[in-house]
């Protein structure tokens, strides 16, 4: 079994781990990250609404309010650095009766205490002004929420960490953690990794880490959130998102739009003791239709182009009552370890204040020397579609790959396929690519391009085709030829 010695060993590649990995190279640290996944956007991280939350919806005094807060204005500058899709579009929250009106009062005292600004009620002219054909008489409206694309801000946080010398392991699965002397002997994918530092970003699996930490007693629920994602010719109708008022426990049906135009229905938010299984209900999706049409009825079962769900881990004390973030590092029990449990809502918006609040935690007990060659700055592959033609015709002559279309319904080209496929974090899978690029998002869901990618990661590694996986290991996508060609 190898060993791999780190000063910090960051358990979870998703947005939280992976803002934790950037922001602690800043330091002359050797930092790695473990991810049992084959990429690190396969669960809570990319299965998610993509909203840049205000700060409103959460208890005052909460590390939730006060993180949010935090992220939500440090968010133009992340996308400006970090090269990912963000729109700072609002936000509205609609009712119809006298005690919804009230309870939007509250969320205003209570969002204005968090810090959160840009918080108005509108009336129903002011509403329809703002989002047409909305079903409602009044909202309150977060003119400082946002949409972002969560696979971009995500693969966008770990590749910067990488180029800042940060390793990650992927298909890296923790299966024991123990400690000796003044560190943690860390086992996982086949090998031993030593550590000073370990770091439990673990999220759904954030429970089982802790336990493996000595750092027992927490009780953790999941909710599976059901959503239905919308053809992209409904974006341009739905300036911003439409929630309705939300109780104590759920935000209710959402109708929003991502970065790239679609509209997403959605979630359901049901309770389920095991995080595994991401299947639909026909239940749920006659729900969600029912629900969306009450709020905004201008889309039809016609403009379905998928369905998916994500699932949250949810820390809950003995009443089922539903606890804020914990972050913690306790020294009696576990020195050197920071364990971060239930990060849940609104953890993609307050990823990286949660890694500025866990990087000053560790660095009360100990002090990190500044990276002198610490550079902020990524870019993502440059979408052709958006290019100017004489960019176009530029790159096409330098690169005829840019003059070939793999993904006819995003417009994605065969150059920009090939920066996917050879990524930073050496990530080998169909998805892979998918949230890379946009192929495969379209109407016809890779209908036309998902083979033409396939065959292009045969090629670049020299797989065979049964070696293709789409995302997972068990996710082969043939088992042998479709059919022999004679030569």
């Amino acid at each position: 079994m190898r060993t791999v010695k780190t000063d910090v060993l960051i358990i979870g590649g998703g947005v939280v781990g992976s803002a934790i990995a950037r922001e602690l190279s800043r330091y002359r640290l050797d930092i790695a990250v473990l991810e049992k996944n084959m990429d690190i956007c396969y669960e809570t991280s990319g299965r998610n609404t993509g909203v840049c939350h205000g700060g409103f919806a959460y208890d005052v005094g909460s590390l939730k309010a006060k993180l949010c807060v935090e992220g939500n204005r440090m968010m133009d500058t992340l996308s400006d650095e970090l090269d990912f899709p963000f729109r700072r579009c609002g936000k509205v929250l609609v009712g119809s009766t006298p005690e919804e009106y009230e309870r939007l009062l509250e969320v205003i005292r209570q969002g204005e205490a968090n810090g959160a600004a840009g918080l108005r009620m509108l009336d129903e002219g002011e509403l329809q002004e703002k989002v047409p054909g909305v079903v409602g008489k009044f909202a309150m409206f977060s003119e400082n929420s946002g949409i972002l694309d969560p696979f971009g801000m995500t693969i966008a946080l770990a590749e910067n960490a990488v180029a800042n010398g940060v390793r990650y392991y992927l298909e890296h699965e923790v299966t024991q953690i123990r400690r000796e002397g003044d560190s943690y002997l860390v086992t996982a994918g086949n090998e031993l990794f030593v550590t000073r530092w370990i770091v439990n970003s673990a999220g759904l699996n954030c429970g089982k880490i802790s336990d493996m930490l000595g750092l027992t007693g927490y009780r953790l629920i999941y909710s599976k959130d059901d959503y239905i994602l919308l053809d992209q010719r409904l974006g341009k109708n739905l300036p911003m998102p439409i929630y309705t008022v939300p109780s104590n426990t759920y935000m209710g049906i959402h109708v929003t739009l991502t970065t790239e135009g679609n509209v997403l229905l959605g979630p359901t938010a049901e309770d389920i003791d095991h995080p595994s299984g991401y299947g639909v209900e026909q239940k749920n999706l006659d729900y969600l239709y029912e629900e969306g049409q009450k709020l905004w009825p201008h889309f039809t079962k016609g403009d379905y182009i998928r369905t998916y769900c994500g699932i949250l881990p949810k820390w809950v004390d003995d009443d089922g009552k539903i606890q804020d973030f914990k972050i913690e590092i306790r020294d009696d029990a576990a020195p050197h370890a920071v364990n971060l449990v239930g990060m849940e809502s609104p953890a993609l918006t307050a990823s990286v204040a949660i890694a500025r609040y866990v990087t000053a935690m560790m660095q009360e007990r100990e002090t990190f020397e500044d990276n002198p060659h610490f550079h902020p700055v990524r870019k993502g592959i440059a979408r052709f579609s958006e290019m100017a033609p004489e960019e176009q015709q530029r790159r096409i002559a330098e690169n005829p790959d840019y003059g070939e279309l793999v993904c006819r319904c995003q417009k994605v080209t065969r150059a920009e396929i090939l920066e996917a496929i050879h990524n930073p974090l050496g990530v080998k899978t169909v998805t892979g690519v998918k949230y890379r690029t946009r192929s495969m998002m379209g109407r016809c869901q890779g209908g036309y391009c998902q083979m033409r990618i396939t065959q292009m990661l045969e090629e670049e590694f020299s797989l065979a085709e049964t070696q293709v996986r789409y995302a997972r290991p068990d996710s082969q996508m043939f088992y042998g030829k479709v059919r022999e060609v004679e030569k």
